[in-house]
């Protein structure tokens, strides 16, 4: 097996993976981009529903070195983003080899060089693995890579239908079904949204206490954060939130957590919720609220106050989980054992020996957008040593 040698290879197609790619591109820095799919954005483009439009205005959204065309609204949509994605790609030339499904990845201290074995998924040989070797690793594989079900109790017994988020496309076929969200975070929030929408009878399992934001108010607290602290843009937004939303949502069957909506973000990860109509159709009871499941079985789905109710389907928007620790070694001090960035940002994006990571530390396209430009400007530096 010969090995293809490269200055830079980079794992994942994603927005963070082409970012990266056009960033190396602009920098006359040769890169390769391997990704496991047959085409890049793959959740863009065949894991995501019909109404999604970015949650955020786009200027937070658009990737480095081409914005957004000026006619695209304020918050773009799935279409309209994949469109810009087009373009960008072939803007930038950047031709990921497709069907790369990456096996192994370990640093040569002889070779100072990374060793990327991957099996090519479209070969006629099955047992096909292309081995290439890089000076720079780029880990560009995405918060969302996996999708994640939990194994809940009776889950195999249910009679309905199951589907994870990254399967629902419209509430076309759920039309006066009863149907069970799982999951309140954006997405099970806009997919609630939709169902009702399309007149399936929805209910939604809120597990954890949750903020909610207008796009308004997020919007207007990312520009905030610019020029004042987190804990005072916290403040505005919590005030803002109960004075537009209601100072006690409790009654719908929703609690605000105790520390502010962007200080959920960094320190956990957690997303506030994006509202685009979901609030109102709960309020009006359009929408249940139910607290978490607690088993299944047959038809009924059992929550965690003891009460049961009958469903037609259950879509579990419980997001992803990532594999990187299942192929990546000698990253311990780069990703966590979830397989996202481990140092604080601004440094989340820089390990040792040319290893990199771009778009795994929980702050959406705009840092994602960030990671690139300063992976391919430590690279450029690292190269002219």
């Amino acid at each position: 097996m010969a090995t293809k040698e490269q200055v830079v290879i980079v794992v994942g197609a994603g927005p963070s993976g082409l970012a990266t790619a056009a960033c190396l591109t602009s920098l006359s820095i040769p890169n390769l981009v391997l990704e496991r799919e047959d085409c890049f954005a793959s959740l863009w483009k065949k894991y995501s529903y019909d109404r999604l439009h970015l949650h955020l205005a786009k200027q937070f959204c658009q990737l480095p070195l081409k914005p957004f065309p000026t006619t695209y609204p304020t918050y773009v949509s799935r279409d309209q983003f994949l469109r810009y994605l087009d373009d960008y790609v072939s803007h930038f030339n950047i031709c990921p080899l497709y069907q790369r499904s990456v096996e192994s990845a370990q640093y040569d201290e002889a070779a100072e060089a990374w060793i990327v074995k991957a099996r090519n998924l479209g070969s006629s040989d099955p047992e096909e693995v292309e081995e290439y070797s890089s000076k720079c690793l780029v880990v560009a594989t995405g918060e969302t890579t996996d999708a994640f079900i939990p194994q809940l109790e009776g889950l195999n017994t249910y009679l309905g239908e199951v589907i994870h988020s990254t399967r629902y496309k419209n509430g076309k076929s759920y039309e006066n079904k009863n149907v069970l969200v799982v999951g309140s975070g954006n997405s099970g929030m806009e997919i609630a949204f939709d169902l009702s929408n399309y007149g399936a009878k929805t209910s939604i399992a809120v597990r954890s206490p949750l903020h909610i934001l207008s796009r308004g108010m997020a919007n207007m607290g990312l520009v905030l954060l610019k020029y004042v602290s987190l804990n005072a843009v916290d403040s505005l937004l919590l005030m803002l939130s109960k004075l537009w939303y209601g100072g006690d949502l409790s009654r719908y069957g929703i609690k605000r957590p105790e520390e502010g909506p962007f200080a959920m973000k960094v320190k956990y990860g957690k997303y506030p919720v994006i509202d685009i109509g979901t609030y109102q159709k709960i309020k009006s009871g359009e929408i249940q609220v139910l607290p978490a499941v607690a088993s299944l079985g047959g038809n009924d789905v059992v929550f965690e106050d003891g009460k049961s109710y009958p469903f037609d389907a259950i879509i579990f928007a419980t997001g992803f989980k990532r594999s990187t620790n299942q192929w990546l070694q000698g990253a311990d001090h780069l990703l966590t054992d979830d397989g996202l960035a481990k140092p604080a940002f601004p440094n989340n994006w820089k390990g040792t020996k040319g290893l990199y990571c771009a778009g795994l530390a929980r702050r959406g396209l705009y840092g994602a957008a960030l990671d690139a430009q300063s992976i391919a400007n430590d690279i450029k530096r690292a190269l002219q040593m």
